[in-house]
């Protein structure tokens, strides 16, 4: 995520902070083009959020063991607005409950099961557009205009390239997440997008089996 804001000539990188309770509060060096930067890391949420009262995306690494009560935790600080949890094998339970939380508290959620999401020339949430070499072929350090929806991470890195290869390039992409029951839907996405005069062109990556690609269809239908 840091090599990608430096890529994308940012002053400075998008991440703030990051949350690790297995030890004590401290610093890890990280570089920025040639130089070099200290994240601090935190024991608790609770305490990097009242420090960078700032930030408003919570990216959770955690595994499925312990991804629900991190992620219902964040959404209790109203500063997040935006949740991204990369974790599979969430119960789906769980995963209903997260996303009942996330609609009565306004907070948006990628996930689980995604590689998050990507603005080129912005914002790079957690792991989508793959390695650097990818990012310089598809040129997502600087933005196009075409704005995706996929359900699939790996097809969503391939997408980037064919996309650009075609046109002149991604406004913007989000991966929703493979699971049965997603924290957002393709419906919720190409709202967005349809309001957004950077967004020329919306593409849809769907898949086999369940019923969100209807949805969307009977909505453009129905204008």
């Amino acid at each position: 995520m840091l090599d990608f804001d430096f890529m994308c000539k940012r002053k400075k990188p998008s991440v703030e902070a990051m949350v690790f309770p297995f030890s004590g509060n401290h610093y890890v060096k990280f570089y920025w083009g040639t130089e070099e930067i200290l994240m601090p890391v935190y024991t608790t949420t609770k305490e990097a959020v009242t420090k960078h009262p700032s930030v408003s995306v919570f990216i959770n690494f955690a595994s499925f063991r312990s991804v629900y009560e991190t992620s219902m935790e964040a959404m209790s600080y109203p500063s997040i607005k935006t949740l991204g949890i990369i974790a599979e094998g969430v119960p789906e339970q769980q995963t209903r409950e997260l996303i009942k939380t996330a609609e009565a508290k306004g907070v948006g959620m990628i996930g689980p099961a995604t590689v998050g999401g990507i603005k080129p020339g912005c914002l790079r949430i957690g792991n989508t557009g793959g390695m650097l070499d990818n990012i310089v072929m598809s040129r997502l350090y600087r933005p196009g205009s075409v704005a995706y929806v996929s359900k699939s991470g790996g097809m969503s890195n391939e997408l980037n390239n064919i996309v650009c290869r075609n046109s002149n390039g991604v406004y913007e992409g989000v991966a929703i997440g493979g699971d049965r029951y997603p924290g957002s839907r393709f419906l919720d996405h190409f709202l967005r997008y349809q309001d957004d005069s950077g967004a020329k062109m919306l593409l849809l990556l769907g898949e086999v089996g369940g019923t969100d690609e209807y949805d969307l269809i009977d909505a453009v239908k129905s204008g």
